[in-house]
């Protein structure tokens, strides 16, 4: 573990510190390589566990090199392979403990209802599944998934079949059914989403509109991040809302 900075010249620890470095300067040095990223991203992934910068006693961040170089495989690992961000905790904590671990696949990291989907003609991918599958793995029948489409809760992708989110949507819908909901109550909840998209798109726009390449590709990364930081809050909100009506 790192130590708070406390020697002086001549006791061997004044070279040590000298190589900590505070978060301005870390942003500095990773905008060369990212210059999307901002002092607000570098303290959610500290908050996400995927560094632990040392303190100095006055509370101030104390990045040392290899937080610095941790932050940079972050980055790069959410910019070119599109991975969440526990998936890259996970794959970097590996590589601390000397393992070699071979890099996730971001395909393999949707929710397609627990369903291997074989590539092929006529058959389901990872990207687009049919309207059997999907009936299948929500385990439903066809008049209960036209009135959820009916309602906007399910829509099919404009070449045809369903993407492998509406998978998971499809089996929500189904729970909350037993529970007594009906299509007709989660309209808001797919109006408060489509706002919600709304505003990442505005939010990661100039992302996309970039000269450079790199900040181009990592805007469907940011994207994703807002989109579970989105779904967080709207959690916590719910459940605060619960709370303060039920005690």
């Amino acid at each position: 573990m790192l130590r708070t900075p406390t020697g002086g010249p001549g006791d061997g620890t004044a070279t040590a510190d000298a190589r900590w470095v505070s978060i301005g300067t870390v942003l500095t040095r990773l905008r060369e390589e990212f210059p999307e990223v901002t002092i607000s991203k570098i303290r959610f992934l500290e908050a996400e566990g995927l560094i632990e910068p040392q303190r100095t006693p006055s509370g101030y961040r104390k990045f040392a090199p290899g937080d610095v170089e941790r932050l940079a495989q972050v980055l790069r690992m959410q910019r070119d392979h599109y991975l969440p961000l526990k998936v890259i905790r996970e794959h970097l904590d590996a590589l601390a403990r000397g393992e070699q671990p071979t890099l996730p696949s971001p395909g393999g990291q949707r929710d397609l209802g627990d369903a291997v989907w074989d590539s092929g003609p006529g058959t389901a991918t990872a990207a687009r599944i049919g309207r059997a599958e999907l009936l299948a793995a929500a385990q439903v029948d066809e008049e209960q998934l036209e009135e959820w489409e009916s309602y906007g809760l399910i829509v099919p992708a404009p070449e045809g079949g369903y993407d492998a989110e509406m998978v998971t949507v499809a089996r929500l819908v189904a729970d909350l059914g037993r529970f007594g909901l009906e299509p007709r109550h989660l309209r808001a909840m797919r109006a408060s989403a489509d706002r919600e998209a709304g505003l990442v798109e505005q939010l990661v726009a100039p992302l996309r509109l970039h000269r450079n390449p790199q900040t181009r590709a990592h805007a469907e990364a940011t994207a994703n991040e807002l989109a579970e930081l989105s779904v967080r809050l709207h959690a916590a909100l719910v459940q605060s809302a619960l709370r303060s009506r039920l005690h």
